[in-house]
């Protein structure tokens, strides 16, 4: 053998011996002589840290933390977080489509929601749909409110989900939801046996409920946009690009402008404010929703209000505190929500509007 196989043969060995020492170098620094290997990158999570990641709610309620609420409780927050967007009775249709109703007394009995059946109802509210009072208590306690998601104290989820149960009919008045007693209210939720599992959804071996077929050999041919949102109704609620949550990698189309007229704006995208005149304000903050300028909706006109405050003495004050405040009974029984968020700037410009048209 030469010198040269000789010396490729003894770094050949060296180097497996190297390896060797190596892997049981590292086997050595397992802990609890796992097969987890530590490269010293990064750190065990904490039980805190796993705790605030881990908040999801099973339909047995596992994972549902300790705390109560009352109705009373839950009325106070809802009237200061929650009436804005779903009205003081959760019946709005403005922001989101009714949360209460629909639901009878015989339906808390069978569990199954028979205007869901029928048809009957006008619309399905989310009482009339949810069959698992964990589903809401987890989606409050993640999402709401809209603005400030997460913001709720444990305490004040149970208690803005007592006051929608007792909205429902399902507990009474003077109610205390907590983990011990939320599995005896589940008995009473009024489509708890209306959930089903014969669908694609709830196995992996399962039909789909579409497909796509035609998608599956040539899309970018075949993929066309086949719906859109009508122009008239285009900037309905305002500017969805305005309303953006403040966190995540959302994205909203400027709805105050054409369809096709400009790309998507991200959310975390900062630009210059343009001027906004005072009938765009209206449908920025989601006005003509309730009010028209020639014709009652939900409430008065933008002329009628122009005509009953023409000759009043600080009408412009008065309509300012009214809309910034909200209330009811001017013009109905139909109350308006607080408007605390939008700017006064703003308020008295809208309001200078409706009554110069008066003039």
């Amino acid at each position: 053998m030469s010198s040269f196989d000789r010396l490729h043969r003894i770094r050949i060995i060296l180097g497996a011996i190297l390896i060797a020492s190596c892997s049981a170098s590292l086997l050595a620094a397992t802990p609890n002589k796992t097969t987890h290997v530590d490269f010293g990158v990064g750190r065990p999570a904490t039980p805190a840290e796993i705790k605030a990641w881990d908040i999801d709610v099973r339909p047995d309620f596992k994972g549902l933390p300790k705390g109560s609420g009352s109705v009373s409780l839950g009325q106070d927050v809802w009237e200061g977080k929650c009436a804005s967007c779903h009205g003081t009775f959760a019946e709005s249709n403005e922001v989101f489509t009714p949360l209460v109703g629909g639901t009878t007394a015989d339906d808390i009995k069978t569990g199954h929601t028979r205007a869901l059946a029928t048809g009957s109802a006008p619309q399905r509210t989310t009482i009339m749909k949810v069959a698992t009072l964990s589903t809401l208590w987890d989606y409050i306690n993640r999402a709401m409110p809209w603005t400030a998601p997460k913001s709720l104290t444990t305490d004040e989820v149970y208690g803005v989900l007592a006051f929608l149960l007792n909205l429902a009919e399902i507990v009474p008045a003077d109610f205390v939801l907590s983990d011990q007693n939320i599995a005896e209210v589940q008995k009473r939720m009024p489509n708890r046996n209306g959930m089903t599992t014969a669908h694609g959804l709830w196995d992996v071996k399962g039909k789909p409920d579409v497909n796509g077929s035609n998608c599956m050999h040539n899309c970018r041919a075949t993929v066309a946009v086949s719906s859109q949102l009508p122009e008239v109704a285009r900037n309905a609620h305002g500017n969805i690009a305005e309303q953006n949550r403040s966190f995540g990698a959302i994205r909203g189309a400027d709805t105050s402008r054409p369809a096709g007229a400009v790309a998507l704006v991200a959310a975390t995208k900062t630009e210059a404010p343009k001027p906004v005149t005072g009938s765009e304000l209206f449908g920025k903050n989601s006005c003509l929703s309730c009010h028209a300028k020639a014709s009652k909706l939900v409430g008065p006109s933008w002329e009628q209000i122009a005509t009953r405050y023409k000759d009043s003495t600080g009408a412009e004050d008065k309509l300012v505190a009214k809309v910034k405040s909200g209330g009811a009974g001017v013009w109905g029984n139909i109350p308006m929500p607080a408007h605390a968020h939008v700017s006064e700037n703003d308020i008295r410009q809208m309001v200078k509007l409706i009554l110069s048209g008066a003039r």
